[in-house]
């Protein structure tokens, strides 16, 4: 089982919306079976409460149910137990980065958005993802485009991860 995490600060808004997509992108991908998809915080200022409810909105548009999502924070155990960490945001990239027991853990962590196509020629640092929680409907809207933007990308490349890893290569 290959095992994504994605990470922002409090869990209740950027990382959930990405970690329900992924998981709607890997279903209709037909890879449920080899993939699964989780998120937390950096911290655990929200742990324990739901996805924020502007967050909810947006993925209800989308026929996602978020209604199980409780925020919680990411432990130290799985920079060894999952094979991508992604972080939403710059901070959270570089909270990851310097909190990471070492060189392997440090190859698994990217931005989210590494994996959008159309951020190719551009430098890490203008590829977070602010947080919508200070903003309105139109701030969860354009979280949305940016998930949605690198969904595909992330897809691929562990359909190439898990093809490298079978039983031929």
């Amino acid at each position: 089982m290959y095992r994504i995490v994605t990470v922002c600060t409090g869990n209740i808004c950027r990382s959930p919306m990405a970690e329900l997509m992924l998981t709607r992108a890997f279903e209709e991908a037909g890879m449920a079976d080899d993939v699964t998809v989780d998120s937390a915080g950096t911290t655990d200022w929200e742990a324990g409460r739901p996805i924020d409810e502007r967050a909810a909105a947006k993925l209800a548009e989308l026929g996602i149910d978020s209604n199980r999502h409780r925020a919680r924070r990411f432990e130290p155990g799985w920079y060894g137990e999952r094979d991508l960490i992604l972080a939403l945001d710059l901070d959270h990239y570089s909270h990851l980065r310097e909190n990471s027991p070492d060189e392997d853990a440090r190859e698994k962590i990217h931005l989210l958005r590494e994996f959008d196509p159309s951020t190719t020629d551009t430098g890490l640092e203008h590829l977070g993802i602010y947080d919508p929680w200070y903003g309105d409907a139109s701030d969860f809207e354009a979280t949305w485009k940016m998930v949605d933007g690198a969904v595909d990308g992330v897809v691929r490349f562990v359909r190439h991860e898990l093809d490298a890893d079978g039983p031929d290569a």
